[in-house]
């Protein structure tokens, strides 16, 4: 697990295209806590202090909202340092009545809580536990979905905080059309399969860690308007890689860069 070695791979960024730029500003600036970094034209890139991701979102008012669910994001996870740097986010929530919650998760590996931005890109805030203690079948990953104790988790929180300076952009799960297609895609980017008996979904990491990318086909293979909101892009440092621009099968793009 990366808790200990050295990393070969790690989530970097992702671009977002949205039609209400204030909207979602409001929520990932004002709300989380991003840090605006620079607006150029209809790109505005954001960041924590830590600056361990950035965010990007395309600002393009004419877009139309894309439908849910469909290929594409299902949603993309910021990893907190600590159960209490969770609960300080989400009592920040909590606290503004924030109206997008999807629901929370106790995955055995983390602590989820999941909601959606204004425009509906789904979010997965969460908190890894120690290695020592994730499931395990035999010599596989055995991650689940039991109900996570929400009031527990808020009692962790000294107060509300947005998001802590080194959380991470720990995971990105996809609605994908074949299971098979991207785990290949994924796999040539140095990933390994690391859960495949979950219903419907794979999930896919290096370094041993439960998942940097999770696929599903939960969307049936429904697709948006070429010019709709959402994911455009992610960004991806590798170990030893050579910087490209790769597509992904549901046409992102993928930026690699050396790590």
């Amino acid at each position: 697990m990366t808790q200990d070695l050295i990393k070969t791979l790690a989530l970097t960024g992702l671009t977002l295209r949205v039609q209400n730029l204030e909207r979602q500003l409001a929520f990932y600036r004002d709300l989380l806590g991003l840090e605006l970094v620079q607006h150029k034209g209809p790109q505005t890139e954001l960041a924590l202090p830590g600056r361990h991701f950035t965010l990007i979102l395309q600002h393009e008012p004419s877009a139309p909202l894309r439908p849910q669910p469909t290929l594409g994001l299902y949603h993309f996870a910021l990893l907190l340092p600590s159960r209490a740097a969770l609960a300080a986010v989400f009592r920040r929530l909590v606290e503004a009545r924030y109206p997008h919650f999807q629901g929370a998760s106790d995955h055995g590996v983390s602590e989820a809580i999941y909601l959606a931005d204004p425009e509906g890109n789904g979010i997965e805030l969460y908190r890894d536990r120690p290695i020592n203690e994730w499931p395990f079948r035999g010599d596989r990953l055995a991650m689940v979905s039991e109900r996570l104790e929400l009031e527990a988790l808020l009692a962790e929180a000294r107060a509300a905080q947005g998001l802590d300076p080194q959380t991470t952009l720990g995971h990105i799960h996809l609605h994908v059309r074949d299971l098979d297609e991207a785990q290949a895609f994924f796999e040539g980017l140095g990933m390994k399969l690391m859960q495949g008996d979950y219903p419907g979904a794979r999930f896919l990491a290096a370094d041993g860690y439960h998942h940097h990318i999770g696929i599903n086909l939960w969307a049936r293979g429904r697709t948006a308007p070429p010019d709709a909101t959402g994911l455009l892009a992610y960004r991806m440092a590798i170990r030893g890689a050579t910087p490209q621009r790769l597509t992904d099968p549901n046409g992102a793009l993928v930026q690699v860069e050396p790590l």
